[in-house]
């Protein structure tokens, strides 16, 4: 999938400290969401559709992620 990021408004969330190690998400045209790491602004971003930030949301809050 190939998308423009030039205009998306990136922010951290209200959990980050003022450091600059965190991850930086937009919210995009069509729905998409945007991931990035805030340490390379410029470098490359994933980029979910609805349907997968969704599933990756609730995975984290069941902490399918979790190390362990």
């Amino acid at each position: 999938m190939n998308v423009n990021l030039a205009g998306a408004k990136w922010f951290k969330g209200s959990r980050s400290s003022s450091g600059k190690d965190c991850v930086e998400v937009a919210h995009l045209a069509g729905g998409l969401v945007g991931v990035r790491d805030s340490k390379n602004p410029t470098g490359p971003a994933l980029v979910f559709t609805p349907g997968e930030w969704d599933a990756f949301t609730a995975g984290m809050q069941d902490g399918e992620f979790d190390r362990p």
